[in-house]
């Protein structure tokens, strides 16, 4: 992490702990060479599920379309409903 007050690229990370809400995580750092200490924020960046289409275009994961296309590949099989719709809730 760069020091946003020397700019050095080395620090160490003094105190970590959880936001009140589970959302973020919460980091007290300290620069190795001026030990300014300043606080950082992490958090997960949920980014949509996309689904890449044989001729190469991208589009959104819907659970159902996948669900229906797995039933229908799945028709003659001896595979049970509640199987497949464990494995799209796994994506």
């Amino acid at each position: 992490m760069k020091c946003p007050f020397c700019g050095h690229k080395e620090d160490r990370v003094v105190d970590s702990r959880s936001t009140r809400d589970d959302e973020a995580v919460r980091r007290r750092r300290e620069c190795t060479l001026c030990n300014a200490r300043y606080t950082t924020y992490e958090y997960v960046e949920r980014s949509p599920v996309m689904v890449v289409k044989a001729d190469g275009r991208r589009v959104s994961y819907e659970r159902e379309k996948i669900l229906g296309g797995l039933l229908k590949a799945c028709e003659k099989r001896p595979v049970a409903r509640e199987s497949l719709e464990q494995l799209v809730d796994g994506v």
